[in-house]
């Protein structure tokens, strides 16, 4: 039996009996005396006060565990691992799947997209998400230049079936003729 209370020469130099050491709330593999004297030995494997701990398990991974409030909590929150996602429209965004991700995915513009991104698509002096644009506007056009007369009917000038646009369009003369009548004056004739 072990020795919990030692007095010499009337004073108490150890008293262990109001001590409350438990195997059980003593940490594993650490000692001490008991309130009887006796060594105790710790079983207790916890190693965190995880009482004012505030992880939800959404916020833990999937398979993993945490202490939480002085309980074990498992992980529901998904592995997304590399997560990748295209943007297909100019107005496009990119939602990532709510969860962990490891740092190596990337969103980016649709490769599809991403083909019509060239010089000769974007006008002349205009610069699209860094690529410079060289088209002047007339690649492939066919110009038509017409000629019209004026009438007192309005008149639509537009290109033949066959061209894209009028390059110009020539108004002639009023069509003004004088000519002498037989009453002797001067017949103008317009048009």
């Amino acid at each position: 039996m072990g020795k919990s209370k030692i007095i010499f020469g009337g004073e108490v130099l150890i008293d262990l009996t109001a001590d409350t050491v438990e195997a059980s709330k003593l940490l594993k593999g650490i000692t001490a005396h008991g309130a009887n004297g006796e060594l105790v030995t710790g079983t207790c494997e916890f190693d965190v006060d995880s009482s004012s701990a505030t992880a939800k398990a959404s916020e833990i991974l999937t398979g993993k565990t945490a202490a939480v409030g002085g309980k074990i909590v498992k992980g529901s929150m998904p592995n997304n691992g590399a997560v990748k996602g295209y943007i297909t429209t100019k107005d496009g965004t990119y939602t990532p799947p709510q969860g962990y991700h490891d740092g190596s995915g990337a969103v980016g513009i649709d490769d599809t997209e991403k083909a019509k991104l060239i010089p000769g698509n974007i006008r002349e002096g205009v610069t699209v998400l860094g690529v410079t644009g060289t088209m002047s506007g007339t690649e492939g056009a066919k110009p038509q230049s017409k000629e019209v007369t004026p009438t007192k009917d309005p008149q639509t000038v537009l290109p033949d079936p066959e061209y894209n646009y009028l390059s110009q369009v020539v108004v002639k003369a009023i069509p003004y003729n004088e000519s002498e009548n037989p009453a002797g004056g001067i017949t103008v004739t317009i048009g």
